[in-house]
């Protein structure tokens, strides 16, 4: 019984993940970026959102929490590097990476409120 419990609340946190990203790629999209990859997996790790503004491609982390602080908070030291890594992997793969500005973002989703963008969180 405990083990179904576990499975729902699970399902739940995807569903929930996934309209977060969502929300926040149109979040995004509303501030002239273009969305170059949702949910990207790479053999280091996922990134949540790649999105590009001219030569600038930025590698974002979605976070759904009630407060922004907890959001910022739960992209850890851990989760840094899996994300650096990932789009190190990303950007070596493609024929102008080597062009391109990287950054790494936060995005707060919070219930009932528009999106919180951190630029350059880490």
């Amino acid at each position: 019984m405990a083990a179904k419990a576990g499975n729902r609340q699970r399902r739940k946190a995807e569903r929930r993940g996934r309209l977060s990203e969502y929300m926040a790629a149109v979040f995004l999209m509303a501030k002239g970026y273009r969305i170059l990859g949702l949910r990207v997996r790479t053999p280091v790790g996922e990134i949540d959102i790649v999105a590009r503004k001219g030569d600038l491609v930025a590698f974002v982390e979605v976070k759904a929490r009630r407060l922004e602080t907890a959001a910022v908070d739960a992209v850890g030291g851990f989760s840094q590097q899996r994300i650096r890594a990932a789009s190190d992997l990303w950007l070596a793969r493609r024929s102008d990476g080597h062009t391109l500005s990287q950054r790494y973002d936060i995005i707060a989703v919070r219930p009932w409120r528009i999106p919180r963008h951190f630029p350059d969180a880490f």
